[in-house]
């Protein structure tokens, strides 16, 4: 199984990853060891859901990332689920 995964910033931004192992990449992150997210300060996992396979939660990661939409991301946490296909 695979995870997409979005992360809230302090200041209301969002990074949003995928993995197969949710825990220890959370961990990462809000640790600061990770490259992509050590200069952010981290508040909250905003959302989380699972898929099948690797493949296709990069696929949906992939997807929200180019749509660069803050107001979709936000509705998607509101609604608890990510509304994009792999």
């Amino acid at each position: 199984m695979a995870w997409v995964y979005i992360l809230q910033t302090k200041n209301g931004q969002y990074y949003i990853g995928s993995t197969t192992d949710l825990e220890r990449r959370i961990r990462q992150h809000m640790h600061g060891h990770t490259r992509t997210t050590n200069r952010l300060q981290l508040s909250a996992v905003a959302l989380k859901q699972e898929y099948k396979t690797i493949e296709d939660a990069r696929n949906v990661e992939r997807k929200i990332k180019k749509m660069k939409r803050k107001d979709y991301i936000e509705k998607m946490i509101k609604d608890g689920y990510i509304k994009v296909a792999p």
